[in-house]
């Protein structure tokens, strides 16, 4: 039963649920429901020898067939560890498979192109350029182009540890700079290719790596971005910061025909070299080294509110297995999936997508542009196009994409789709209604899921079995022992009460500190309560059973001691017709402490006025109650976003309260933010 008292809004047919990955492991292991499931993977049960978070993450290697060059001594040790005087031997610093020797290019590519496998001559990669422009490359071909990296790697003094950047748009050749980083022990560090100077050149300063690939430009909305420029600039930045020369060698790809076409010149250094002259000619075969499992893999950024970006660190055992057991059991991994998530490489989506597809010699679909370029239905018509399967998008750009109208969507077939995907925000209701009804056809699961960066992957998953209600996460992910705490750290899950998301225990994806040192790590994630993982997002298990998250905690809106999360404000503001988009942050106020304020974007045909207000204000209040009508409504044109979609609510409350933003270098637009400030 829904937590309305009604039926839940998808419900798998027992045919589906029956042919499910989970469920097969689940027959495997002899486990009957979705609660035996959960628990039996993240607690050590005392009538159940074969339980809990080592058990499983033990298990999973074998079962999905992931391959270590030598056995791991045990599945996980804990290690003391004492940062500004204080000692640590909890959860907060772990080895996983200490002892065992890995590499995730190994599990990814070598072996799905060798000669004896099936996958060889499959599909890694179908991509399509926002021209139309399309391309199918092979794992024997991905294979090739990723060994002329390595090789390239090899030959200009990379060496097992060293950071290599990514500043590169979605090509087919993003997946071969990866792979080829990961072959030669590398670390590899993607980078939005969205980024300004000033948030590109921070990366490279705090990364400090000798080589960057980058390319000539790429297409967005018609026009050609000048990538190489940025990168130029931003390298010369970057080595003001850094002891040392900083990148000495740059490899250009020639995306938009700069190198052929009369009429474009680059700035060009000595550094510079293009792909063709760089990487074309190297060796096609090399064999992926033999790695500690716990050696980094990939440097990944997440924004922090002030100070620099954080740099996160992903092992390549780590890594592989957390994306791996995601796409297996949350998205229900099919050989014949075409799967497609909408990210750039330098979010942790773009790796995680390449990673988990690839585990299994999955087919995974990239697109370079925007998602309305020439027309709003350029989603609709690739998924046709291509007879894609799984489809993974932001609710903010389907919130968008819903208030173009299900004209857009008349004459195209979305039949092949049999998953959704959504991450990154809470979903108002009407748009997860629209998503599963008009694109989804009442048939796919929308497997909406939580975690981020810091752990390359989920903390929370719905699984395919389980039924779902609107903007539900389902349920902790398997092998993720999370929890529901008040703020003395008390677990409340079960009394269906908002709190804050944690975790109780690692995993063998969580970053093994942060790049810059083990101090901003502790103080990050591990300060709120003795050996609890703060994530900062604020949740609930509802009456019907399943998980919500209301927002980040450190945004909740605490109005006359009633605490609300800006979702909510913000979901109960786009009832209202003329309401295309909204954000609610908080403001200092007298007399209830905090009082609410909207920005609130017009649909089409609608103009902004007081009697507007009004009316927008009146609606959430009838549907929050008075206590959390907004104090103004304020009309603006755009929201600062990341690439995803994610609207950047600390950046609109700094530049509402006329507070310093702080790092704007996950914010796509940040030319909005001046507009954001004069609102009035």
């Amino acid at each position: 039963m829904g937590s309305d008292g009604g039926d839940y809004r998808h419900v798998p047919s027992e045919a589906f649920v029956e042919a499910t990955n989970v469920r097969e492991f689940m027959r495997t292991y002899g486990i009957e429901d979705y609660e035996g499931l959960v628990e039996r993977t993240t607690t050590e049960l005392p009538d159940e020898p074969d339980s809990g978070v080592e058990w499983f993450w033990d298990e999973l290697v074998d079962y999905l067939g992931i391959e270590f060059f030598e056995t791991y001594d045990s599945v996980r040790e804990r290690q003391s560890r004492t940062v500004a005087g204080e000692t640590y031997d909890g959860p907060q610093f772990t080895d996983w498979y200490p002892g065992g020797r890995i590499n995730a290019a190994h599990n990814v590519l070598d072996r799905h192109a060798a000669r004896d496998s099936g996958s060889r001559n499959h599909a890694a990669l179908v991509w399509e350029g926002e021209p139309g422009d399309v391309r199918e490359v092979t794992f024997h071909t991905l294979n090739r182009q990723a060994s002329r990296v390595a090789s390239y790697l090899d030959s200009v003094g990379v060496r097992t540890g060293d950071t290599v950047g990514l500043y590169m748009p979605m090509v087919p050749e993003v997946a071969a700079v990866l792979y080829g980083c990961l072959k030669v022990g590398a670390v590899a560090v993607p980078i939005f290719s969205g980024f300004g100077v000033d948030a590109t050149a921070t990366r490279l300063a705090d990364a400090n790596p000798s080589v960057l690939f980058t390319a000539d430009g790429f297409y967005r909305r018609g026009s050609v971005i000048d990538l190489k420029g940025t990168a130029e600039e931003a390298i010369a930045d970057a080595a003001d910061r850094v002891d040392g020369p900083g990148v000495e060698h740059t490899v250009v790809y020639d995306r938009v025909g700069t190198a052929e076409h009369p009429d474009r010149t680059l700035q060009w250094t000595r550094r510079d070299e293009w792909w063709d002259d760089a990487v074309g000619e190297q060796p096609d075969s090399y064999a992926a080294k033999s790695l500690p499992s716990g050696q980094p893999s990939m440097l990944l950024y997440s924004s922090g509110t002030t100070g620099k970006p954080k740099g996160i660190v992903h092992t390549h055992a780590g890594a592989l297995l957390q994306a791996a057991k995601e796409v297996y059991f949350g998205f229900d991994h099919d050989p014949a999936d075409r799967f497609f998530w909408v990210s750039d490489i330098g979010w942790m989506m773009g790796p995680w997508t390449l990673l988990g597809n690839h585990a299994f010699g999955g087919t995974v679909f990239m697109y370079e542009g925007a998602p309305d370029h020439p027309e709003p239905d350029r989603f609709w018509a690739m998924i046709d196009r291509h007879d894609l399967t799984v489809f993974g998008v932001s609710p903010t750009a389907i919130r968008a994409l819903r208030k173009r109208g299900e004209e857009w969507l008349a004459g195209h077939d979305l039949s092949s789709l049999r998953m959704l995907g959504s991450t990154g925000e809470p979903w108002d209701e009407e748009s997860w209604e629209w998503f599963y009804e008009h694109v989804g056809g009442e048939s796919c699961p929308i497997v909406n899921i939580s975690g981020g960066t810091e752990i390359m992957g989920c903390f929370l998953m719905p699984l395919p079995i389980q039924p779902l209600n609107p903007g539900t996460l389902g349920g902790p992910g398997l092998g993720m022992d999370v929890d529901i705490v008040d703020d003395a750290g008390e677990s409340i899950r079960d009394t269906h009460e908002r709190g804050y998301l944690v975790a109780r225990d690692s995993c063998p994806s969580m970053t093994k500190s942060l790049w810059g040192g083990d101090e901003r790590y502790v103080e990050e994630y591990w300060s709120t309560w003795p050996d609890v993982w703060d994530h900062g997002d604020w949740a609930q298990r509802a009456e019907d059973g399943l998980w919500y998250l209301h927002g980040r905690a450190d945004d909740a809106l605490n109005v006359a001691g009633r605490k609300v999360g800006p979702a909510e404000v913000e979901g109960a503001a786009i009832e209202h017709p003329a309401v295309n988009q909204a954000a609610a942050v908080g403001a200092p106020d007298e007399t209830t402490g905090t009082a609410v304020v909207l920005y609130v974007v017009l649909g089409p045909d609608h103009e902004a006025g007081e009697d507007l207000a009004d009316a927008i204000r009146e609606t959430v209040g009838a549907e929050l109650g008075k206590p959390f009508r907004p104090r103004e409504v304020l009309f603006v044109d755009a929201f600062p976003k990341t690439q995803g979609g994610k609207i950047v609510r600390r950046a609109i409350a700094a530049a509402y309260r006329g507070e310093a933003i702080g790092d704007r270098s996950s914010i796509e637009n940040p030319a909005v933010l001046e507009a954001i400030g004069d609102a009035t």
